[in-house]
């Protein structure tokens, strides 16, 4: 059982879609960088100064104790937190789409195979053959 498993993990689909994870979790990390430093602030410029990731709607307000302790917390529909995630979706769809574009120009193109003789052309030799 472990020499099966040795062997399954040691094949190339395995190591290829483990080093795409990783470099995924590293690309994921420098989108999320790009969106929370340079993309959202840009936005909120021109929204004056919104910051998305505070919009919400309150349905019950938090309620606070005698001593400042927060008895039952703020109830809220955090709508900024999810335009945030559909600009960070944006943000990711649009890099891949750049990388795979990038990829695809590097890969050289197939050559087509020479064409083969013709059906007709190998009756023709079988026929010519059999005559000998």
């Amino acid at each position: 059982m472990i020499k099966e498993f040795k062997n399954f993990i040691m094949t190339g689909n395995v190591i290829d879609l483990a080093v795409g994870v990783i470099l995924g979790a590293a690309i994921g990390a420098v989108v999320n960088g790009f969106v929370a430093d340079i993309a959202m602030p840009f936005i909120g410029h021109f929204t004056g100064g919104v910051d998305f990731s505070e919009l919400k709607y309150v349905l019950d307000e938090a309620v606070i104790g005698t001593d400042g302790a927060i008895v039952t917390p703020e109830n809220a529909i955090k709508f900024g937190s999810w335009i945030n995630t559909i600009i960070k979706l944006i943000a990711v769809g649009f890099v891949l789409f750049l990388i795979v574009k990038v990829y695809n120009k590097t890969k050289k193109a197939v050559e087509a195979a020479p064409a083969g003789p013709s059906e007709i052309d190998l009756l023709t030799e079988i026929r010519d053959a059999l005559k000998k």
